[in-house]
């Protein structure tokens, strides 16, 4: 709203003709979570689209859908083309077709006359909804006769010329046309129960709706992916449970291991209340934040219980109560564990102060794992005192020199390090060689470091870029070549094809703008992997071995592609990005290409990615890089703004200034700074 609020007060800088800004909110929920995709050998991509609209408008209606976005195939259209002789006859101007046209298809209504206390309504125009419609459209009437459209044009109602194509490739089937519908949910949805209702929705339609020679294929379900890793992170919650709890059971016994079997459960219970009250849905994030939090919150219940066992045992004989037993152990080690507690909450808190996309994205972590400390200090305070006077029996005796197996060893380890000074200083000193040596590991690059870990996706993309200018059949021809090379990949299983438009995008895309690629010479590749369960590597290794599969032969055709895996954390830019600027287009490029090359030759970093427009002298140059860790990020068109980075007219336009340059759109002069303008906005100076 600020931002409309602030365009809008710069309205009268906007020169007339120019379209104004827009400005549309793009959000986490924008992201499609589910995408399927209509193929057939028989039927072409005009008639799938008709076929997908009628499809969109069910799926539309399923209950928590927010959007639904219909990607390919040729749109009808009513085409109207002029003839130029009969124009000249008529001494027509084209342009007053086209005016008659959009005030003809106009429906205006305005109040009409009061009568009887009410107040009639009137509407003048109509929509034209034929062709026969179009065709009547008067353009003029000059002495008593009237000029049709149709008298100087023909007007025709067929399929519209092929701005983009989609295809769906596999080995069984080779290559067809398709159109893909793409799924987004509703903010607060569970992507989970919007998918399965969606993929219901669709069965029901197939063999009344959808013909049988119509194959549905569901290239993306998110929702599916998020059930399967919730799963799988609630069965390790599961798993690190049972092992705490064995773990106790083997040294302090089966009735202690129970009391603190019953603090984790009530304390990642209130960790999950905390969650519901911030508003943090049940993710992979906040699962991480739980398992992460299982290890530590155990430790406040595990010390009380061994407490309350070790005076349990020393009292034994004096007919002491468990109860006052129990509340004496806990006075004891009470203000140890809280300051333990703290401690641990100074040094996980101050996470969750991290801004940028990190933060966001893993602050449930250290809010979580903060507060399930607070709750287990609670918990091991008030629930498991309670819990050990049920559980747990008085020891008949108590003998001081009866020792288990657990405890000798303990013993014969401890009492040489505590009583010989000799032994204190081996084990010091091994302990700081031991620090030294895990230190330099990293340096050494023998260990990387990552905020997080490759995920292994069943998807990635293929982002291709031809030469401005390129044909969309060409940039087809060589999209379609690229992708039967993915095919020869074991573990792809299909290809969708996405040229001249952008394919359903992700939360990778949503930050890169990946959804405004609709240039004829851009394309996109969805490659479709088997199932985890089917394949021995992870995605980001096949992505790496695809990608070395493909750069030679994308060289070859004179393309440049980018493998853009899904990130399993916050989408990243571009690791390093160099402008070269200067007003000689020729010294510039030859700067351009060296610095390209030194990026080439260094050790670590793939293949440069150039900006530059080597046709267009007055386009600055702009090379960016990228590491192979992590997986290969697509670039961005610049690292400040939106735009392409233009030097534009040589010739100074401010005597003052030297070095001061002028808009090629509106010869604005914009001082020392090169300005921003965009290929297709038009000057930045007018719209800002």
């Amino acid at each position: 709203m600020r931002l409309n609020q602030k365009l809008a007060a710069s309205d009268d800088r906007i020169p007339p003709g120019a379209i104004g800004p827009l400005v549309q909110p793009r959000s986490i929920d924008d992201v499609p979570i589910l995408a399927v995709t209509l193929w057939s050998m028989r039927y072409g991509d005009d008639e799938l689209r008709r076929l997908a609209a009628q499809l969109r408008d069910s799926v539309a209606e399923v209950q928590d859908v927010s959007a639904v976005t219909l990607i390919g195939g040729r749109p009808r259209q009513v085409a109207v083309m002029l003839d130029p002789a009969r124009l000249a006859a008529e001494r027509v101007d084209p342009l007053a077709v086209q005016r008659a046209l959009a005030r003809t298809n106009a429906r205006t209504t305005l109040a009409g006359p009061v009568s009887g206390g009410t107040v009639a309504s009137l509407e003048a125009g109509d929509r034209l909804n034929h062709v026969f419609h179009v065709a009547d459209v008067v353009v003029q009437s000059v002495g008593g006769r009237m000029l049709r459209v149709s008298d100087v044009a023909s007007v025709t109602d067929g399929d519209a010329e092929p701005t983009s194509y989609v295809r769906f490739q596999s080995r069984e089937s080779g290559t067809a046309p398709a159109v893909t519908l793409s799924v987004a949910k509703r903010k607060g949805s569970n992507a989970i129960d919007v998918g399965h209702r969606v993929l219901a929705k669709l069965d029901t339609l197939k063999g009344t709706l959808v013909p049988g020679d119509v194959q549905v294929a569901v290239t993306r379900d998110y929702g599916e992916t998020a059930a399967e890793k919730s799963n799988e992170l609630l069965y390790h919650v599961f798993l690190a449970v049972l092992s705490v709890s064995a773990l106790i059971w083997l040294v302090l016994g089966r009735r202690e291991s129970a009391v603190v079997l019953i603090a984790i459960p009530v304390t990642l219970a209130l960790t999950l209340f905390m969650f519901y009250v911030y508003g943090y849905t049940l993710n992979r994030i906040t699962l991480f934040a739980l398992i992460f939090s299982i290890g530590i919150l155990v430790d406040d219940a595990i010390v009380v219980v061994e407490n309350i066992v070790r005076h349990a045992r020393m009292r034994a004989h004096d007919g002491t109560s468990l109860a006052h037993t129990a509340l004496v152990a806990v006075d004891e080690v009470g203000n140890p564990t809280i300051l333990a507690t703290l401690a641990v909450v100074a040094a996980i808190l101050p996470m969750a102060f991290v801004g940028g996309l990190m933060g966001p994205y893993m602050r449930p972590i250290p809010v979580g794992a903060s507060g399930a400390m607070m709750f287990s200090l609670i918990v091991a305070f008030v629930v498991t005192p309670w819990a050990a006077i049920r559980l747990l029996k008085p020891h008949a005796h108590h003998d001081r020199g009866e020792e288990d197996v657990l405890t000798r060893a303990y013993r014969r380890v401890m009492n040489p390090l505590i009583g010989s000074g000799r032994w204190r200083e081996l084990f010091l000193g091994a302990v700081t060689v031991l620090l030294l040596a895990s230190a330099a590991l990293v340096p050494l690059g023998i260990v990387s470091v990552k905020m997080l870990p490759f995920d292994n996706k069943s998807e990635f993309q293929v982002v291709i870029d031809m030469p401005e200018g390129t044909a969309l059949e060409e940039t087809a021809r060589v999209t379609a070549t690229i992708a039967t090379a993915a095919l020869d990949d074991p573990d792809v299983v299909d290809v969708q094809h996405y040229v001249g438009t952008a394919a359903p995008y992700n939360v990778n895309g949503l930050v890169r703008h990946y959804f405004l690629r609709q240039a004829p010479h851009q394309a996109d590749l969805q490659v479709s992997l088997k199932p985890k369960a089917d394949r021995s590597l992870q995605s980001h290794d096949i992505a790496r071995r695809v990608r070395d599969r493909l750069s030679p032969m994308a060289r070859r055709l004179g393309a440049t592609i980018q493998v853009a895996e899904v990130p399993p954390g916050p989408p990243v830019l571009q690791t390093m990005v160099a402008e070269v600027y200067g007003p000689d287009p020729t010294r510039r490029q030859a700067i351009a290409a060296d610095v390209k090359a030194i990026f080439e030759k260094t050790a670590g970093w793939w293949t440069p990615i150039g900006t530059s427009r080597r046709n267009n002298p007055r386009w600055a140059s702009s090379w960016m890089a990228r590491r192979p860790r992590p997986a290969a990020w697509p670039r961005r068109r610049s690292p400040r703004w939106s735009g392409w980075q233009a030097v534009a007219r040589s010739s100074a336009c401010c005597t003052r200034n030297p070095h001061a340059r002028m808009c090629r759109l509106c010869s604005a002069c914009h001082g020392r700074r090169p300005w921003t303008t965009s290929a297709r906005s038009g000057c930045m100076a007018g719209r800002l």
